[in-house]
């Protein structure tokens, strides 16, 4: 009888039924997501005491004025340019392959390549990461095949550039840049599939109806309605790598990163109020960046 009471309560209340649904996935949410940021921003207006080396809780701008120091604005500058660079490439890279797959592969073909790309994803992120060390190493694939093609000078002076070479190419910006456009180019590739496969084929064929040229419906038609996709790839690729520090740790050099930052202060200095001012600067980054991305149409193609 009260099961049955229970149900007609529900039927005569379907926001009742919809908000007791979405009650616990909303309250983890919430708490654990919400709370943890907000957390974060909080603590980001405390300071650290220089003489006791404690945490004081009073509100004060003292940790952001420390945040704006030349080193600290290297590393939040250094970050999102290799943001920024890694998520051209992946663009670069990701186009032609989505591309195909949207429009010329047949269905095993397609199979055959979602699984291709996700394959990668089914291994250990470390082990991906550590895998590319190995393989841009001095004494790695890489070096060798520069060393039988006579061009390992060319990659000596490319080693020899400030801000992008290093003793080798798994101890240098460059390798963290190969490594960084590897492990995000799955995600990608499949918003733009997505986005691809949502043109129409019939505004395609009537552009070249039209006497358009293949060069001219591609600009004028298919790369404008795909851009909805490659807008949703950058945030995936633009934020993973903006609070990534496993990469610049294994493949970087001695120039930090800012997830190797927020590592740094709130472990071995303990400096916690520096460390969540450094995790303001991605969200604050990733924040405009999602509103651009979403009058873009980004969220249409996730």
């Amino acid at each position: 009888m009260a099961t049955r009471r229970l149900s007609a309560f529900f039927y005569r209340h379907p926001g009742a039924g919809l908000g007791l649904l979405l009650a616990p996935p909303l309250l983890w949410l919430g708490v654990v997501y919400l709370g943890s940021l907000l957390s974060l921003v909080v603590q980001s207006f405390y300071h650290l005491d220089d003489f006791t080396g404690q945490v004081v809780r009073r509100v004060t701008l003292a940790t952001y004025r420390d945040l704006l120091s030349r080193s600290n604005l290297d590393i939040a500058r250094r970050t999102v340019s290799m943001a920024a660079l890694v998520t051209l490439a992946d663009a670069l890279l990701a186009f032609p392959v989505a591309y195909y797959m949207a429009r010329y592969a047949s269905g095993r073909v397609k199979a055959i390549l979602t699984l291709a790309v996700l394959l990668p994803l089914w291994s250990s992120y470390l082990v991906r990461v550590y895998s590319w060390k190995l393989i841009l190493a001095r004494e790695g694939v890489v070096s060798w095949c520069v060393a039988q093609l006579g061009l390992t000078p060319g990659l000596e002076r490319l080693l020899a550039l400030p801000l992008v070479g290093g003793p080798s190419l798994s101890v240098s910006a460059l390798g963290a840049f190969f490594a960084f456009v590897y492990v995000w180019l799955p995600y990608m590739i499949l918003p733009i599939q997505a986005a691809l496969e949502r043109v129409p084929r019939s505004l395609v064929e009537a552009s070249s109806d039209l006497g358009a040229s293949p060069a001219t419906t591609f600009l004028s038609i298919t790369l404008p309605l795909a851009l909805p996709g490659v807008a949703a790839g950058s945030i995936f690729t633009f934020s993973l790598t903006l609070g990534d520090f496993v990469v610049p740790g294994a493949l970087g050099n001695s120039s930090l990163f800012i997830g190797q930052a927020v590592l740094a202060h709130q472990g071995t200095a303990g400096n916690i109020p520096l460390a969540a001012a450094f995790t303001v600067i991605p969200m604050a980054i990733m924040a405009g960046y999602i509103a651009v991305a979403k009058r873009l149409g980004a969220f249409d193609a996730l």
